[in-house]
């Protein structure tokens, strides 16, 4: 676990970066239909930026707190430009985002309260 710990906060920002790319693109990319997955819609948007926000959070980089109110204002940007590309922006799906972004810290918090790794902070 420490050495998970230790590589996700080492790789903090691509692990960011790259979940962004997937979020921004699963969020705006065209369909006639929503997938028929497991679970609601809501829980997903959650889950989704949790997992957005927790290498930000279990690092907690200088300016963290400008990360997590860039994340909830992408959330909302998205759920603006979602009706121009045939998918169905709402407010509760942001109210989700920003909740999965809290959620996101408060896991963080509890993870780094029990294995607490302390990598360089350099970047």
């Amino acid at each position: 676990m420490i050495g998970l710990l230790t590589i996700i906060k080492t790789n903090w920002l691509a692990f960011t970066l790259f979940t962004l790319v997937v979020i921004t693109f699963l969020s705006l990319w065209p369909l006639d239909e929503l997938p028929s997955v497991p679970g609601t819609d809501k829980a997903h948007h959650i889950i989704a930026y949790a997992i957005l926000v927790l290498p930000t959070a279990l690092r907690k980089p200088n300016r963290w707190l400008l990360f997590a109110l860039f994340f909830i204002a992408h959330g909302g940007a998205i759920e603006l430009l979602q009706p121009y590309v045939n998918r169905y922006g709402e407010w509760l799906d942001m109210l989700a985002n920003t909740a999965g972004v809290v959620c996101g810290f408060i896991i963080a918090e509890i993870v780094n309260f029990f294995f607490p790794v302390i990598p360089n902070r350099s970047r």
